[in-house]
């Protein structure tokens, strides 16, 4: 009898899928406007054609004056001019003040502003009471962003903020690496849509829901293929279908070895592929392989388990890295918290466990009283999962390795 292969740790899967996948040409990066490309992975950098802020400005509402026009507390000056922002002001005559508004550009000869709470108006004229020190409540030219720097570098996933500070520094359009294609769908003659009658044995699709979301809030466009039934011929057509226009193909359920299972041998007909079992839980099976087009080409695969915790937490560890690859992105694992674990946690499992948790009011984490592979209620109670190593028991009060659902769907 063979002795079985030991598990892989999430490691060494994860240096073999990144190392098998390059990220998508560079020839196939696209220009896009900034307004529409949130979630997209910049493919160049992103550099400012202006100094932020542009000139001088006053950082909130009051006077604009000369240091050396206040020498005491309590000083009287005439009010010269009025600065809105958006306006160019005149240079500031000596022995006044300007009434000037945040953002209103500093009048050339003004070295301070004091704010409105410290001043009082009296008609055409302001009592300035606190001494104003040089270059006070003033925004300098250039401070946050010199004009011709960096401020984005290729392989950054866009957020809002990204984008708010792409337009700042004048980005109109950026380049960004083209959306993966990404085939889907899901085996098994036990699958029903919702909204269709559920037959005696039949279960609903959750899978197919959860992972086109998933794959589409990644950037990716998503060819939903449906339900593939169990039978071999009709396996292999699926994977000729889906690797003729897409760059990766991610199947649930079938990647046992069960004589329902049909994937391992339509994929051996049809392409390459290795079984993998992960040291990790939920989510053991992994299958990867490619599966060839005609023309010496291929697509790759990833075959998740059939269990819907097991497919969102391994789709998470796996073909989330897998796809922000293919874009080119820098970052490609989420950044995990240090927590302190308000649950008991006596008897762990020999994989390392993703357990699922929520952030109490105390800023602690509880733990889902039932983690079963098929609880899909328990990542939606939950806010995200403790990184626990394997044989790992936790204790009230211990510190633990939170990763934040936000950061897995970020």
């Amino acid at each position: 009898m063979s002795t079985p292969a030991p598990l892989l740790t999430l490691e060494e899967a994860l240096a073999r899928l990144l190392g098998a996948v390059a990220p998508l040409p560079a020839s196939d990066a696209v220009e896009v406007p900034t307004l529409d490309a949130l979630g997209r992975v910049l493919a160049a950098d992103v550099t400012s054609i202006c100094d932020v802020p542009p000139a001088d400005n006053s950082g909130m509402d009051g006077y604009a004056v000369r240091v050396a026009d206040v020498p005491r507390a309590g000083a009287w000056l005439p009010v010269s001019q009025r600065v809105p922002a958006g306006s160019v002001p005149r240079p500031l005559a000596p022995g006044t003040a300007a009434r000037i508004f945040t953002g209103g550009q500093v009048p050339p000869g003004a070295d301070a502003v004091v704010m409105q709470e410290r001043c009082v108006a009296e008609g055409d004229r302001v009592r300035i009471d606190v001494d104003p020190q040089p270059g006070q409540s003033i925004r300098r030219r250039g401070e946050d962003i010199a004009a011709g720097s960096v401020v984005l570098g290729a392989g950054t996933r866009l957020t809002p903020q990204a984008l708010g500070l792409a337009a700042s520094a004048g980005a109109a359009t950026l380049r960004v690496a083209r959306r993966p294609r990404v085939a889907l769908f899901s085996t098994g003659d036990e699958l029903a849509m919702p909204g269709e009658p559920l037959a005696p044995g039949a279960i609903y699709n959750s899978n197919r829901f959860m992972l086109h979301a998933a794959i589409r809030a990644l950037g990716c466009d998503c060819d939903d293929l449906g339900i593939v039934p169990d039978r071999l011929d009709a396996t292999r057509d699926a994977l000729r279908r889906a690797a003729a226009h897409s760059d990766l193909i991610v199947t649930s359920g079938g990647v046992s070895v069960g004589e329902e299972d049909h994937l391992k041998p339509a994929l051996e007909a049809e392409g390459r592929l290795d079984l993998w079992e992960l040291a990790v839980k939920p989510g053991k099976p992994l299958a990867f392989g490619k599966v060839f087009r005609g023309d010496d080409t291929a697509a790759w695969f990833v075959g998740l388990p059939g269990n819907p915790v097991s497919s969102f937490v391994t789709f998470q560890l796996a073909v989330r890295p897998l796809l922000l690859r293919l874009q080119g992105a820098v970052d490609v694992e989420p950044k995990p918290l240090l927590q302190r674990a308000d649950f008991d946690w006596p008897r762990p499992d020999r994989r390392r466990e993703f357990l699922r948790v929520r952030r109490n009011a105390a800023g602690g984490l509880d733990l889902f009283p039932n983690q079963g592979s098929g609880v899909l209620t328990s990542v939606v109670w939950g806010d995200g999962v403790v990184d626990n190593p394997p044989g790992q028991a936790i204790r009230p009060g211990d510190t633990v390795r939170y990763l934040s659902f936000g950061e897995w769907q970020a």
